[in-house]
């Protein structure tokens, strides 16, 4: 397999597109696949925004559920619309991340295919919960806020850090 091409985190557009990834995504915790989306199926899509690396979701034929369940509050998005959140488990129902995914039971019509899907960040627990685009495992957006995803062939810098809240 080649290595995937260059992408600049700039070049990606205001409103953020959606595409289908191109590489096999998976989530695993402590091993144990929460998400498994071959390359270029449409179970996985990611979120492409100016300064950003993907964030990644996960429709829900991918996803072993019993490794999620609803967690209290929700969040707006000005382009997606209500986020609600979910706790991440462990193969026996323990909370390993609290509140850290997220999807859009409703999404505006121009995310709709996000219906449903959902979003785990990169780095939601070190060393329990992995992700991976093919074999690479990925490292987490900048700053704990914003659930991109950090792989080799980007290129930043990316927003989330200290100093880029304006940007």
């Amino acid at each position: 397999m080649s290595a995937p091409a260059r992408e600049s985190v700039w070049d990606y557009p205001r409103p953020p597109r959606l595409e289908t990834a191109a590489r096999r995504v998976r989530v695993l915790v402590d091993g144990v696949p929460l998400a498994d989306a071959p390359a270029g199926s449409g179970l996985a899509l990611r979120v492409l925004e100016t300064s950003h690396p993907p964030t990644y979701y996960v429709a829900a034929a991918a996803l072993d559920a019993r490794l999620l369940r609803p967690a209290a509050g929700s969040s707006w998005c000005e382009w997606k619309g209500r986020a609600s959140y979910l706790d991440v488990l462990d193969a026996d129902g323990a909370v390993v991340a609290a509140g850290a995914a997220w999807t859009y039971p409703d999404p505006v019509p121009a995310y709709r295919a996000l219906a449903g899907a959902v979003a785990v960040p990169a780095g939601c627990a070190p060393g329990r919960v992995v992700c991976l685009l093919d074999e690479e495992e990925v490292r987490p957006q900048p700053g704990g806020f914003y659930g991109g995803w950090v792989s080799d062939e980007l290129d930043g810098p990316f927003k989330g850090g200290p100093g880029t809240a304006g940007w």
